[in-house]
C-alpha cells in the first residue's frame, strides 16, 4: 500500500539547444553556487516567469515600478557608470 507522503510527482525531461554563450552563463551560475545544476536554473526561471504572469505578480511588478524613484540623470550616464564598475558588462 502506498502511503500519501511517499508520492513524488513525475518529472518530464526537456532537451533545449543553447548557443555557447548561454551555456557558459548557466554553467557560471551553477559554479558560483547560485543553482545546484542547470535543471535547477531552468526550474527557477520557469517558476519566476509563472509567478510574474499571474494577476498578483503583475500587480507587484507595477507597484514596484510606481514606488521606484525618478532619477534626474540621463539613463545613458547611469548605464555608463554601471559598466565602469563592471567592464565585463560591456558588449
Amino acid at each position: 500500500m502506498r502511503r500519501r507522503f511517499d508520492y513524488v510527482p513525475r518529472m518530464i525531461h526537456v532537451s533545449i539547444p543553447l548557443p555557447p554563450d548561454l551555456q557558459s552563463w548557466i554553467e557560471s551560475r551553477v559554479s558560483d553556487g547560485s543553482y545546484a545544476n542547470a535543471a535547477d536554473y531552468f526550474r527557477a526561471l520557469a517558476e519566476r516567469d509563472r509567478e510574474r504572469n499571474t494577476p498578483e505578480g503583475l500587480r507587484a511588478l507595477i507597484d514596484q515600478g510606481l514606488a521606484s524613484p525618478v532619477l534626474d540623470e540621463d539613463p545613458r550616464d547611469i548605464i555608463d557608470a554601471i559598466i565602469a564598475e563592471n567592464p565585463d558588462l560591456r558588449a
